[in-house]
Order: C-alpha cells, then sequence, then structure tokens
C-alpha cells in the first residue's frame, strides 16, 4: 500500500485537498442521529477513517483511526487525539469493540474486503457504514453539469451489494434523506442551493472534485455559473430550493454478527 507524504492511503491526497475540510464538512446532527440509532448501546467503538472527527459519538468511548497527517490535525480538542494506522491493518486485538463506523470513508480504501474485514474481526457488535451508493450517484441534478466528476464517485464508491456480502451476518440497508440546509457539504448537500457549488473551497472538499483538472472544472463551475444567472437552473430544479429532504444516494449499512 502506497501512502501520500502526509500519510493518505487512498486515492485522494488530503496533504493537498484536506486543508479547510472543517469548514465546509460540519457532521449534520440528523445525519448522525442515523450513525447514533445504529450504534445504540455501543460503549466502545473504532472510528476508522475518522478524518477530522465527524460523526464521532459522544456517548461512547470512541477510537479514532486516521492515516492522513492533515486530517488528524484538524481534529477538535474535545476528541481524542488519532491513532496513524489504515483500514486494511488495524492495531487492535480480536472483538476489542463494541461496534464499528466509518462514514464517507470506503470510496478511499485501497482494499475495500481488507478493511472491512479487519472492521468485522475487531468489533464484537455491529458495524456501521455511511457511503453512497453508486448505482444513484448519477441520478442527481449536477450530473448535467459536472458528469467527469459523479462518473468519478461512481466509480469510486463499492456496489453495497460487495458491502454487505464482505461483512455477512444480519445486514440491513437504510437510506439517509439528506435535509435542505446538511451542514455536511458533499455534493449532494447542495442539492437545493447549487450557489454554493461555486465556492473552490466547497469544491476541494468534495475529494471527487480533484480527479478532474482544473480546466474541466472551471468548464464545469462556469456553466453552472451561467445557468444560474439566466435563471435556466431555477427553470429545470427551482423546486428543490423549497424541497426539504433529498431521497438520494446516501445510505447506511449496519451488519450484526448472526
Amino acid at each position: 500500500m502506497t501512502r501520500k507524504v502526509d500519510g493518505s492511503a487512498g486515492d485522494a491526497d488530503y496533504g493537498t485537498i484536506g486543508s479547510g475540510y472543517t469548514g465546509y464538512r460540519s457532521p449534520d446532527p440528523r445525519i448522525a442521529q442515523f450513525i447514533a440509532d445504529a450504534l445504540a448501546g455501543a460503549k466502545t467503538v473504532v472510528n476508522v477513517g475518522a478524518g477530522a472527527g465527524s460523526y464521532e459519538s459522544t456517548a461512547a468511548q470512541v477510537t479514532a483511526v486516521e492515516p492522513s497527517a492533515s486530517m488528524r490535525a484538524q481534529r477538535p480538542a474535545h476528541l481524542p487525539a488519532a491513532v496513524d494506522a489504515v483500514a486494511e491493518n488495524l492495531p487492535f486485538g480480536d472483538d476489542e469493540f463494541d461496534a464499528a463506523m466509518t462514514t464517507f470513508s470506503v470510496h478511499q480504501w485501497s482494499d475495500l474486503t481488507a478493511g472491512l474485514r479487519e472492521m468485522r474481526r475487531v468489533a464484537r457488535g455491529p458495524v456501521v457504514v455511511l457511503t453512497c451508493d453508486p448505482d444513484l450517484v448519477r441520478d442527481f441534478w449536477l450530473y448535467e453539469y459536472a458528469p467527469l466528476v459523479l462518473d468519478t464517485e461512481a466509480r469510486r464508491y463499492p456496489a453495497i451489494g460487495e458491502i454487505t456480502e464482505t461483512l455477512g451476518g444480519a445486514c440491513t440497508v437504510t437510506p439517509v434523506p439528506i435535509p435542505l440546509d446538511c451542514t455536511d457539504g458533499f455534493n449532494e448537500a447542495y442539492f437545493g442551493r447549487p450557489e454554493r457549488l461555486l465556492d473552490p473551497g466547497a469544491l476541494q472538499a468534495c475529494s471527487a472534485w480533484s480527479f478532474v483538472d482544473a480546466a474541466t472544472r472551471d468548464e464545469y463551475v462556469g456553466r453552472l455559473r451561467r445557468d444560474l444567472e439566466s435563471g435556466a437552473w431555477d427553470d429545470n430544479y427551482g423546486a428543490m430550493r423549497q424541497q426539504p429532504y433529498l431521497h438520494g444516494s446516501l445510505v447506511l449499512v449496519r451488519a450484526v454478527p448472526e
């Protein structure tokens, strides 16, 4: 496994794109509640690919794992320091935790199967994965404006069936509605606030945008800006500005041993 200069272990270099991440990717409490419900009763939790600490439970003792130095440095003071390790090789014993969790991380791993098996190995109870269904990623209006970005997302996110098959046990897959004023700035979070996608910082906080070159990114943003200025976006999608939730690609996978 090749790790980048700051320790990032996946295909995105968070030493480059991770600066300012927390300014745009603040955990949304309504999404957090889905995760909390899935972890209910767990007293010890390992958070794999923990980043800056989004969605870490405050009701449990959490051990965070994060390979990127830039992301570890952005963890707030009230959270414990993260262990420098990767999902594929967790430095913990078998059944050491009540539960394991990971959010917006599995698509970054170099070996999905190894990472999920490690999570299953170290957790006695549920393994909880917040991710996006690649089959649904392109069903979002942004595909009209930034097709290569969403093609990248769809390619990087693992199939939900692959996740459940690898984890085994009793699995549930729960769609997670995305609120209109979602504070976690991934692409679909801006479904009714398209102007936010004109902000370079917002794009930097969504790793899929780092896989298109600057000229392509500028072309995509320019196209969106023109349609916002002309009213064409609102003609086609303006109703989304009052839509309370988007039922998009976001899902929560929960697997418990049988």
